[in-house]
């Protein structure tokens, strides 16, 4: 009976933390609470490495991840702004605020795909990829950071990196959306 119970609670506490695999809550601002979200201003990723070539199929697919997996949580107005050239890693609080003011926006988003390199030569690079996301408020705090690893959280060994941009940024919406829930810091209102 001992044995039995032993299995039965080491498979639990293995499904549950296989639940989060590949997921990684960077940062959550718990002081700031979300007031009713309408309208969203999102910005063109950070494509890491930087080619030319890629950015372009890479800023399609992950916009089209992010307005499909939105739509699963409610009417959202998606303000797309191209060519911003915002830096994930060093974020231009000013134009945050200013394309929320300008848009009537309540929160901002700020993506980012880093590509796995894998091989000897310079431009081969795996279908594994790291999404990353930023949200911000129109006061340009920042609320929640999320990342997503497509090759720890699914394993995908095969599969093209357009299904890895999909699968990477529609956990990291999920998870943010989930987090924020469940700390209530979200109003009424938004949900």
């Amino acid at each position: 009976m001992k044995k039995i119970l032993f299995y039965g609670l080491a498979a639990s506490l293995i499904i549950i933390s296989c639940k989060n695999l590949g997921s990684t809550l960077v940062k959550l601002n718990h002081s700031i609470k979300l007031k009713h979200v309408d309208r969203i201003v999102y910005f063109d990723p950070e494509v890491y490495p930087n080619f030319e070539e890629i950015k372009e199929p890479t800023n399609n697919v992950i916009y089209s991840a992010v307005s499909d997996e939105l739509k699963n949580y409610g009417n959202y107005k998606i303000m797309h702004i191209n060519n911003a050239n915002i830096k994930y890693d060093s974020v231009d609080v000013n134009m945050i605020k200013e394309s929320c003011l300008n848009n009537g926006a309540e929160i901002a988003l700020v993506p980012k795909v880093k590509y796995f390199k894998v091989g000897l030569g310079k431009y081969v690079f795996s279908n594994q990829v790291i999404v990353s996301m930023k949200m911000y408020n129109n006061d340009g705090q920042l609320v929640i950071e999320n990342s997503y690893d497509t090759y720890k959280g699914s394993g995908r060994l095969l599969g093209s990196a357009e299904n890895s941009i999909k699968i990477g940024t529609a956990n990291v919406i999920k998870n943010m959306i989930t987090e924020l829930r469940s700390r209530n810091m979200t109003t009424p209102a938004s949900e």
